[in-house]
């Protein structure tokens, strides 16, 4: 097999564990909180509080995450950043308040680091002939996570009203120790490699404070101001299809006694999405040559495009499916129509597709358009992406089903022509050489 694309094949492996762990307890993290708060009155964290607090330290951290990349290297940055996450999964073993707004903060610098080394890595592996390949890959692989984390809970929770102490605690021995088995992959990666098989690991030793000047350098290019608004909508559209949407449905009685068990197969759903989606944009979409100037495949714009109509579909039918008090707790009010599991399990695989058209082609965009400037284009994405998710958490807890929904269109929008715009000036840029 080709160096490149089994180191990056590895990477994906490493993040598939690691997030098995920590997509799915995002995923069922208000569920699981609301059930310790039935049986311990004193513990009063709240799942969208901490998932806020997560990407608000992951926002600020990215931009120091760049530094330490550069000092570290991106597999030990990668290891750091893993070891944090499996901290987190840890401390639900004993549920207290100060102790998960802690380790939410501890979990976002992790957060900022693992996701700007694996940007890094992932850039250093690939050329322009091979980006859309290794992206593709990274992507179904790391979005299996989903689909296995959310099986098990599916499982788990079987004909479960309530999520008693025992259930807790296996789910969260289970899922802490996939993490600790993906922080151990992380040990294994090997450095990265050119196309001409030498080692390509970053050698050059900035200092932080030129680290930021550079960043915020960046920040302010017209490209990268553009793209800002695509990283956006995706941050909006992470929060609500991993946070909010699949407790939205376990907390919709009208939708039947299983309801529960509704929020691991809207998960499973999710990550097949995600899958199918990575897998198929690694083998149609658009491959550069060498000389950058013919290429073949679905361009990015156009995989951008089936994303938008795919993301539109499915806020629609949420919006005629689940009542607008859903994201808040348990509620036996309908909303348009009869809520309708079948519907609602249906628009849980449209979300995953169409975050996967977003996500695989920015980082195709990211991967040929800073090709020499990765790790803060990553950290700057992973910045705006997490301010996004914040914010979204944040409004969770005051927004109803409805605007939510409004916001993610109009943010879809505005971040399909931004994205539009800059994939146009990229192609343009490839035409002149």
């Amino acid at each position: 097999m080709d160096k490149r694309l089994l180191n990056v094949s590895l990477l994906g492996l490493a993040f598939m564990f690691v997030f098995t762990a920590f997509q799915t307890m995002g995923n069922i993290e208000k569920t699981i909180l609301k059930s310790i708060q039935n049986d311990y009155p004193s513990f009063t964290g709240d799942g969208y509080t901490s998932l806020s607090i997560i990407y608000v330290v992951f926002a600020l951290c990215n931009w120091i995450s760049p530094s330490v990349i550069s000092y570290a290297g991106s597999r030990i940055a990668m290891f750091i950043g893993a070891c944090c996450y499996t901290m987190f999964l840890v401390s639900f073993l004993w549920p207290a308040t100060y102790l998960l707004y802690l380790m939410s903060a501890i979990v976002g610098f992790g957060a900022s680091v693992i996701w700007t080394g694996q940007g890094t890595y992932l850039t250093l592996n690939s050329d322009s002939s091979t980006m859309s390949r290794n992206s593709g890959v990274f992507w179904a692989l790391l979005q299996m996570s989903m689909f296995l984390g959310n099986t098990f809970v599916f499982f788990a929770l079987y004909d479960k009203t309530h999520l008693d102490e025992k259930t807790r605690t296996l789910v969260f021995t289970v899922l802490t120790a996939v993490c600790f088995l993906g922080t151990l992959l992380f040990l294994l990666l090997r450095s990265p490699v050119s196309s001409e098989g030498a080692e390509n690991e970053l050698g050059e030793t900035l200092n932080p404070i030129q680290e930021i000047k550079n960043s915020m350098s960046l920040f302010l290019t017209e490209d990268m101001c553009l793209l800002n608004m695509s990283f956006f909508f995706t941050g909006l559209h992470l929060s609500f299809y991993s946070g909010v949407y699949s407790s939205s449905i376990g907390f919709t009685t009208a939708l039947g006694p299983n309801s529960k068990q509704l929020v691991g197969l809207s998960g499973i759903l999710i990550g097949v999405g995600e899958i199918i989606g990575g897998f198929l944009f690694s083998i149609l979409g658009k491959k550069t040559s060498d000389n950058n100037i013919e290429s073949k495949g679905f361009s990015h714009s156009a995989v951008v495009a089936l994303g938008f109509f795919v993301n539109i579909i499915a806020y629609g039918l949420i919006f005629i499916n689940l009542p607008d008090d859903s994201p808040f707790g348990d509620t036996s009010a309908i909303s348009l129509i009869e809520p309708n599991q079948y519907l609602a399990i249906l628009c849980s695989f449209l979300l995953g597709f169409g975050d996967s058209c977003f996500n695989t082609q920015i980082y195709n965009v990211i991967g040929q358009r800073y090709s020499e400037n990765s790790a803060p284009a990553m950290a700057l994405f992973k910045f705006m992406q997490s301010i996004a998710a914040a914010v979204s958490f944040f409004y969770c807890n005051h927004f109803g089903m409805y605007v939510q929904l409004t916001l993610l269109v109009i943010t879809l929008i505005m971040g399909t022509f931004s994205f539009f715009k800059v994939d146009k000036s990229i192609d343009n840029r490839y035409k002149e050489f």
